[in-house]
């Protein structure tokens, strides 16, 4: 077998780099702090911080979302209004013509108490004339022609009468 001849240089460094792993990550830790610090001096000194625009975005976002509802809020509210007053206008046009209907109501029952009143004095008239006509027919069993005359004359007369009542009520 042949042996090998290792570099010492090259297994030297790399040697004493793996040999001391704390060393390592102290280094990583201070350029890691380095950053930050970095970061954070870069920061205070431009005032510039990405968490203030996410806030004024967010904040931009909540006042387009409140507009754009407080909008639609309005046009609800208008329709609410236009079909409240088309509904007070439709009970107003209800109201008249209820108006109209009592009126016509009224007229046709003071109609009907007129005719009423009308048919009962006709009622009478007629009663009277029957029985002046059955009183006529059992006092004269055979009448004359002049005493007939009488009794048609009689109840005309009565019925003229009546008539004339009927007028002077309508």
């Amino acid at each position: 077998m042949i042996p090998l001849t290792k570099d010492v240089r090259s297994t030297s460094s790399l040697a004493r780099i793996g040999s001391q792993p704390i060393a390592v990550t102290a280094g990583a830790l201070v350029l890691i702090l380095a950053a930050v610090a970095g970061i954070a001096l870069s920061r205070a000194y431009t005032g510039y911080s990405p968490e203030t625009d996410r806030a004024v975005a967010a904040r931009a976002l909540q006042a387009r979302a409140a507009a754009q509802a407080s909008e639609q809020l309005v046009e609800k509210t208008k329709g609410l209004e236009q079909t409240q007053q088309e509904s007070i206008d439709q009970i107003q046009v209800m109201q008249d013509q209820l108006q109209t209907v009592r009126r016509l109501l009224a007229a046709q029952q003071a109609d009907t108490k007129r005719l009423s009143e009308q048919v009962s004095s006709l009622s009478e008239a007629i009663d009277s004339l029957r029985q002046s006509f059955a009183s006529a027919q059992n006092s004269d069993s055979s009448p004359a022609p002049a005493a007939r005359n009488r009794s048609l004359r009689t109840r005309a007369h009565a019925v003229r009468a009546t008539q004339r009542r009927v007028k002077s009520r309508s």
